[in-house]
């Protein structure tokens, strides 16, 4: 049984074969996907697909690319969201100095609005963090994040980085480039970090595992990265498979 922690599945390229990826999933062995916003168009979409297929759940949230449209009524809009079945998670929220879509100080200031909103009403964080590793845990650190729980999605940073988010009580969610050739630092993160505290995701439909990549990526091929870290850790597969499904699921409080 796995669990895909993170799957863009109201993605546009999805729209052809939808109900086809989902089947392919479950056939591959995926019992749950969570499924984050990117803006408020977006999380309504994740909010639908949670309500149409039993194996989806969503999550609500502002990316940092498009904070910079933000005002106090997108986040009640998010917090309404909030009340939906099937919602267990604020996000994909966080601070993305690669691109700088939206203005730093903009950007650092919606995320905390967030993560508080997240905090009123006790739900988990899942964080972007591209290039502002510094920015984020300290955000992180000063709010509490992990009392109610928080995972770092497609986690790029450091070993070392990655242990002081585990005594915040933040799990580490490893993505398709793991099987990269060149992941040296997500290999050492995926050998080092403890399996409570490691979640799998594809991040569909970016950053396809190898074999398929440069091909639009699915929640089905999230075995792939289950592959890389048992083989990282030098145990099985299923190993791997039993604490990611079950640290997801205690995570997003799902039953």
């Amino acid at each position: 049984m796995l669990f895909d922690s993170h799957a863009h599945l109201d993605d546009s390229r999805y729209n052809q074969d939808r109900d086809h990826i989902v089947e392919a999933a479950r056939e591959s062995g995926v019992k749950y996907i969570l499924n984050p916003g990117a803006d408020i168009a977006s999380s309504v979409k994740a909010v639908n697909l949670a309500e149409k297929y039993q194996m989806i759940y969503a999550a609500v949230g502002v990316h940092p690319h498009d904070v910079n449209d933000m005002d106090q009524n997108t986040l009640e809009i998010l917090r309404s969201l909030t009340n939906k079945n099937k919602v267990v998670a604020i996000g994909e929220i966080g601070l993305d100095y690669y691109y700088n879509h939206s203005p730093r100080d903009v950007q650092k200031e919606w995320f905390r609005k967030q993560v508080i909103l997240a905090k009123e009403v006790k739900l988990p964080v899942i964080i972007h963090d591209r290039d502002a590793h510094q920015d984020v845990f300290d955000v992180l650190r000063e709010y509490n994040a992990g009392e109610y729980g928080c995972v770092m999605h497609c986690y790029s940073g450091s070993v070392e980085l990655a242990k002081e988010y585990i005594k915040l009580g933040i799990y580490i969610s490893i993505a398709g480039p793991l099987t990269f050739k060149n992941a040296k630092k997500t290999h050492e993160v995926a050998k080092e970090i403890p399996l409570e505290w490691l979640l799998v995701e594809t991040d569909s439909p970016y950053l396809t595992p190898m074999p398929y990549r440069g091909k639009r990526n699915e929640p089905g091929y999230v075995k792939h990265v289950v592959e890389a870290i048992a083989e990282a850790k030098g145990i099985t597969f299923q190993e791997v498979a039993e604490h990611t499904t079950s640290n997801a699921m205690k995570l997003f409080r799902i039953k």
